[in-house]
């Protein structure tokens, strides 16, 4: 039958229906369970029945219209809000369409634009990674807001900027934070005022007036796992599942070539060079590397490309176990990861995070006899500083170096 035969009503049936069915291929590409589709078919079927009862025309559809609907649903059937996700992924099918118009930005503060352009400068001029920007950009927020309120919410006061302000915020904030964390603050304040000066914010460079924070480079020894822990956590982890080959992969890059999370969330397909047993990371500062593809890294990667890695569009190695099926969201998924095996293979450490793996392998090499410009370029170390803090684990050599104690037996 022809379209233009039919009824509006009909019409308009039609439409859904297609739009029913853009959304389900998506899902279905998404990994999404049956009984997941059917219960958010049936959710947004209970939608359109609310926009024809509410005269809400579908050209005015937005984020409003859907917490209008869910808080209806909820007062109605005296349930919780749920669906928001679901809604939320129809309303961009239908955007795509054309059929609704895109979503209206909402308005930025003077402080909010600031912020925003800033983080673009740091991942597109500077090149730092996403979690080093996550990182800088609540400390630079979190200076604003200070100056917001000492100069009582005038316009961000950036020209009556002062060296003691900057100093007195340090101060403050440096008595919440623990040694590292007050590291990071003063780091990602210097960051942020060098930026302000480029842009013609402030006409001095304050961040020579950032004061340091004390904390010795070599005052603690690095936090690692013996080598026996280490096998023994690869020994605990099941691989006869999907989920266990792709931990299994994780758990070797980490224990065997020192990579960092955000580096393993990072990890494309195309990045493994098969032929030549070679991998590409893409390290930290927009930096790209290439290492060995060890052997057991190569085949437990394999097993899980072959026998566990769902069937998506995504191009990351790694994959979520659950729907929607794509890669790690960040760096802390991996942490969460290295936390369960070591939970799984009853090993203690006072550090449960993945870079607990990368100390155990540099410590485990220096015990083995290698220098510390052999640990350095396997871990990727751009400065030779970073690398020696893995001296003090070598307590064998160490020993002829140190002076006898004056008190001691003669």
């Amino acid at each position: 039958m022809d379209k233009q035969s039919l009824s509006p009503l009909d019409r308009r049936l039609e439409d859904w229906a297609g739009h029913l069915n853009a959304y389900t291929s998506l899902i279905k590409g998404q990994g999404y369970s049956l009984g997941s589709i059917q219960n958010q078919v049936q959710l947004i079927s209970s939608f359109l029945s609310w926009l024809r009862t509410s005269h809400t025309e579908v050209s005015s559809l937005d984020e409003a219209a859907v917490q209008r609907f869910l808080r209806y649903r909820q007062n109605a059937h005296r349930t919780r809000r749920s669906g928001t996700a679901a809604l939320y992924r129809l309303l961009h099918v239908l955007r795509e369409q054309g059929v609704i118009p895109p979503q209206k930005e909402q308005p930025l503060s003077p402080q909010q634009r600031l912020i925003k352009h800033y983080e673009r400068c740091l991942l597109e001029e500077r090149g730092l990674t996403p979690a080093t920007t996550a990182n800088y950009v609540p400390f630079a927020d979190r200076f604003l807001s200070a100056l917001s309120t000492k100069y009582r919410g005038s316009r961000l006061a950036l020209p009556q900027l002062r060296a003691a302000a900057v100093t007195d915020f340090v101060r403050q904030q440096a008595q919440k934070l623990g040694p590292a964390r007050a590291q990071l603050l003063v780091t990602a304040l210097r960051s942020f005022l060098r930026y302000l000066l480029h842009q013609g914010k402030i006409t001095t460079d304050l961040a020579v007036c950032v004061p340091a924070v004390a904390r010795w480079s070599f005052s603690m020894l690095p936090k690692y796992l013996p080598a026996g822990s280490v096998e023994k956590v690869l020994a605990r982890n099941a691989r006869q599942s999907p989920i266990g080959r792709r931990d299994y992969a994780i758990l070797l890059l980490l224990a065997r070539l020192g990579l960092r999370a955000c580096e393993i969330v990072a990890l494309n397909l195309e990045d493994i060079d098969w032929e030549n047993a070679r991998i590409t990371i893409r390290a930290k500062g927009g930096h790209w590397n290439q290492l060995p593809l060890p052997t057991d890294v190569g085949e437990a990667l394999a097993a899980y490309l072959r026998h566990g890695r769902p069937c998506c569009s995504c191009r990351r190695v790694f994959i979520r176990d659950r729907a929607p099926q794509k890669g790690f969201a960040g760096s802390q998924s991996i942490c969460s990861l290295v936390q369960r095996a070591l939970n799984r293979a009853g090993v203690e450490s006072p550090r449960k995070g993945a870079h607990l793996f990368r100390h155990s392998l540099a410590t485990t090499m220096i015990r083995r006899g290698a220098s510390l410009d052999e640990i350095g370029e396997l871990l990727r170390h751009r400065s030779p500083n970073t690398t020696a803090i893995y001296a003090k684990v070598d307590l064998a050599a160490l020993r002829p170096l140190a002076l006898p104690w004056l008190g001691g037996a003669r």
